[in-house]
């Protein structure tokens, strides 16, 4: 006889809507910002589920966290200082921690008790990353840190939800955040961060980033990687004063890679590297087409 399964229903759009069986519900509260569910799966392992919405599974947010960190870290090649504004499960420091390079690695997230419940129920998506004399954890906005610290850095992750409507986390999407990272950026720094759905008919989101990152860098990157989980292709951006990560070749990101001594990537490599750079021309024109720009007093936020 088959298994009857609980159903979670995780909308992307009023009539779009993904469906994971549930095996068992790990964990359901609210914090101060935001509900959080930690569910066993079937199909994806243990999963991390804020506000309704899927950020993390037990089968694939390797690929995720490597898509975000890697070209980044590739690109700069020797950064040494590295902030993560959020970073909840602890995945994004896990990947900045192979490097041999850093020697400050600081976590800024808004929620403790999300990060505390991941540390408790997620421990191999930080593998220990917490742990690491090199790291710090900050339990503060993001942005007020950046803002009132006179600290610099070699690079700026944004590991971040999407910016719902009460959501903090649309503070960090606008025009003024962006300008506020770049002026705590060394010479030679970047940023990069998690930029939304490449769905065509979701892209909104990910068009706006780009649009606005604009105004503020001189190169500013798309890139992407199918997440399983999301079941979509999932965008990020990459921006700096002074290179593009897009024009990396396929056989630099490989060398960086062997001379920094990483070798148990799954998902990212050099091949990978120009595959994510690639976005398709329906993706391209689309963004073309949309002006828009996110600023404080012009928020963007995204269907719950």
């Amino acid at each position: 006889m088959s298994k009857t399964w609980k159903w979670f229903v995780e909308y992307s759009h009023p009539t779009q809507a993904h469906m994971y069986g549930v095996e068992s519900c790990i964990y359901s509260g609210e914090t101060r910002y935001q509900k959080v569910d930690i569910l066993q799966t079937e199909f994806f392992g243990r999963c991390l589920v804020l506000d309704g919405k899927i950020q993390s599974s037990e089968f694939d947010e390797y690929i995720y966290h490597e898509t975000l960190v890697h070209p980044a870290m590739v690109a700069h090649q020797k950064a040494q200082k590295v902030l993560v504004a959020g970073g909840g499960e602890g995945g994004a420091l896990r990947e900045i921690l192979k490097y041999p390079s850093i020697k400050k690695l600081v976590m800024v997230d808004i929620d403790e008790e999300v990060v505390q419940l991941c540390r408790r129920f997620l421990p191999a998506f930080s593998g220990g990353a917490f742990d690491e004399p090199r790291v710090e954890v900050l339990f503060q906005d993001a942005r007020k840190y950046l803002e009132e610290s006179d600290e610099k850095w070699d690079i700026i992750f944004v590991d971040i939800t999407d910016p719902l409507d009460d959501s903090p986390a649309y503070l960090l999407f606008t025009r003024e955040f962006y300008e506020i990272a770049a002026a705590k950026l060394n010479r030679g720094g970047c940023i990069a961060l998690q930029s939304g759905n490449l769905n065509p008919r979701l892209i909104r989101c990910h068009s706006a980033v780009i649009n606005t990152l604009n105004l503020v860098f001189k190169h500013v990157d798309s890139y992407g990687s199918y997440i399983p989980s999301f079941d979509t292709r999932w965008g990020f951006a990459f921006a700096s004063n002074d290179y593009s990560a897009a024009a990396i070749e396929a056989q630099k990101v490989d060398d960086v890679l062997l001379k920094n001594n990483i070798s148990d990537l799954r998902f990212y490599d050099g091949m990978t590297h120009i595959h994510m750079f690639s976005i398709t021309k329906d993706l391209r024109t689309l963004c073309s087409k949309d002006k828009r720009i996110i600023e404080d007093s012009k928020p963007l936020t995204v269907y719950r």
